[in-house]
């Protein structure tokens, strides 16, 4: 086999490499798009149950308005305090747990959030922070529609709730960037 030989065969298997790698991406995040999905769906259904027995879906109290607050047309960048306070009242209301995972005194469980859902504060693995998306980042909650009807707050009259498959870069895009971040998100609506 000559030195020639030898390189093509080496650059051969370099671009077989670069092609497993770049396909084996691709698939990890379609994986992760389903799994989001799949997660929306059943946070769905169990806000439904929730709202059934409630009359309503959960929404904060006047105090806090952690989920009126949230606007999923504003709101890109899931790393804002306000997604991961809204998504950890959504977690209270349908877990019947606090944020140490202890049973609380009359509250339900709707829906039970496996581990890998669930987001903790830096250097702790106890406490919950948020409900956490396959992509690392806070699912986002609002009820900004419902709590002011007509405006242009949210999506739905009822409640928001998606997943920025980490696409958010910041409170506010620059002029249309194509594509916007909602039509990437995972969502509701």
């Amino acid at each position: 086999m000559t030195i020639i030989e030898l390189l093509v065969v080496i650059i051969i298997i370099f671009i077989l490499a670069g092609l497993v790698l770049s396909i084996s991406s691709y698939v990890q995040n379609k994986g992760k798009r389903a799994r989001a999905e799949t997660e929306i769906a059943a946070i769905s259904a169990a806000l439904e149950s929730y709202k059934a027995d409630n009359g309503i879906y959960p929404r904060d109290n006047p105090g806090n308005q952690y989920t009126d607050n949230l606007n999923a047309k504003a709101d890109f960048d899931p790393t804002q305090s306000k997604y991961q306070n809204a998504s950890l009242y959504l977690f209270f209301q349908l877990s019947g747990v606090d944020a140490t995972q202890q049973p609380v005194a009359n509250m339900k469980s709707y829906f039970a959030f496996k581990p890998q859902m669930l987001g903790h504060p830096a250097g702790n693995t106890t406490t919950v922070a948020y409900i956490r998306d396959p992509f690392g980042n806070s699912y986002g909650y609002s009820t900004a529609q419902a709590a002011n009807p007509g405006s242009n707050t949210g999506y739905n009259p009822t409640y928001d709730l998606w997943s920025t498959v980490g696409t958010g870069t910041g409170a506010t895009p620059t002029p249309a960037p194509a594509p916007t971040p909602q039509t990437l998100w995972i969502k509701n609506w």
